[in-house]
This record gives C-alpha cells, sequence and structure tokens, in this order.
C-alpha cells in the first residue's frame, strides 16, 4: 500500500485554492485574504498555501486569472461610472423652435428634464474607495508572502544538505569498523588454522610474530 504524506495537498486542496483565489481576485479582494481564507478551510498557513499557489497551481490558470482581473476591472469602472452620474446629473432640454415656427403642438410641449437616479448606495461607494486602496497594498503583501515561503525553502535545503553530510560521515565510519573487524576475523582465522598438535596429542599454543605488515608468522618451538 502506497503511503500518503500527512501534509501532502490533494487535487481537491489544490481546486479548493484556485476557486478562492479566483473569487478574491473577482471581488478585488487580496491574494493574502484567500490564502488565509483557504488556510483555515485546510488547517494550514497562509505561506504554504501561498507556497503551493505560486509554485504549483497558479501556472494551471493564467487564463482564469486574467479573466478575474479584467471582470474586476469591469466592476470599478461599472462602479466608478455611478459614482460619476450621482456626482454630475443629466438634463436634457428639447429644441427651441423658432419663434415664427411656434405653434399649438410646441405650446404643448414642456421642458424635460432627466436627472439620473442614484443605483448605487453610500456603502458601495466605501467599498469601491477601499478595494482601490487595498489594490495598492496587495502587491506588496504577495511579495512578502513570497519571500517567506522561499526563506522557508531555503533553511530546509540547507538543513538537508546538513543531514547528508552527517550520513556520508556515518558510513565511512562504519566502513572502516567493518574492515577492521574483517582484518580481526582474518588474523584470528589464520592463527587457528596455525595451531598444532604435540606428539602426545596435547593441543599446544604455538608463538606467533607479526610482521610490518599485519602478517602472523609462526615461530619455531623452542626459538626465541
Amino acid at each position: 500500500m502506497v503511503k500518503v504524506r500527512q501534509d501532502a495537498w490533494s487535487h481537491e486542496d489544490d481546486l479548493l485554492l484556485a476557486e478562492t483565489v479566483l473569487r478574491h481576485i473577482r471581488e478585488g479582494s487580496t491574494q493574502l485574504n484567500a490564502f488565509e481564507e483557504v488556510g483555515d478551510k485546510l488547517n494550514r498557513t497562509s505561506a504554504a498555501c501561498g507556497f503551493r499557489w505560486n509554485a504549483e497551481v497558479r501556472m494551471k490558470y493564467d487564463s482564469a486569472i486574467d479573466l478575474a482581473k479584467r471582470q474586476r476591472k469591469e466592476k470599478k469602472r461599472a462602479i466608478a461610472k455611478q459614482v460619476q452620474k450621482t456626482r454630475n446629473p443629466v438634463i436634457s432640454l428639447p429644441p427651441t423652435p423658432a419663434y415664427e415656427e411656434y405653434s399649438e403642438r410646441e405650446e404643448q410641449s414642456t421642458l424635460i428634464i432627466e436627472e439620473a437616479v442614484p443605483t448605487i448606495s453610500m456603502d458601495m461607494v466605501i467599498q469601491f474607495l477601499h478595494e482601490v486602496k487595498k489594490d495598492y497594498y496587495a502587491s506588496n503583501q504577495s511579495k512578502v508572502s513570497l519571500e517567506s515561503a522561499h526563506k522557508e525553502n531555503t533553511l530546509l535545503k540547507e538543513e538537508i544538505k546538513k543531514l547528508e553530510k552527517q550520513l556520508t560521515e556515518t558510513e565511512t565510519q562504519l566502513a572502516t569498523i567493518q574492515e577492521d573487524y574483517q582484518a580481526f576475523i582474518q588474523i584470528m582465522d589464520r592463527a587457528r588454522k596455525m595451531t598444532v598438535l604435540d606428539d602426545q596429542g596435547s593441543m599446544k599454543a604455538p608463538t606467533f610474530r607479526m610482521d610490518k605488515n599485519g602478517n602472523l608468522q609462526q615461530l619455531a618451538h623452542g626459538s626465541n
């Protein structure tokens, strides 16, 4: 059975992250707010969500991001137009007829005044101004989040290198110990083979001498 990391991102997690970020972009919110919202739902940090978005998910939704940005701009333009209309009411006057063409029909004409009726509330205007301010800081907030994720990634890479170095040193020490152990076993094996029995069948331990190369040499009995 394949083991799955507890902190691994599933397809559903990536989809939730993408949908939330796109929604915040359309609504004029910041990506940082989107990361915090997803982090609360998935029990992750906003920095982790930001790193996942920039490293893996964002590249798959370039077209959707562009569309969301256009929708946000269209929404802002619509609100701006409504604000402009509220400030400058439209007044439309009918053409003034010439005096000689004045007739009964023109006498019945009345001055037509069309004044634009505001269709937005003050809350919408305030929200629009807040969104303009948010956009000003959004890029800086996203940059800080990305830099934090990069810094964390750099620290992890350094820790991995440190552990790899320790592992290499441990493996080298283990290899040296194994070589020494094998040499010791070979020496003991040669000593066992060089053991001889005396004429009466009793076991007699011979005398050995080790040369400069570490090899054992049996000395003749009775020799110094």
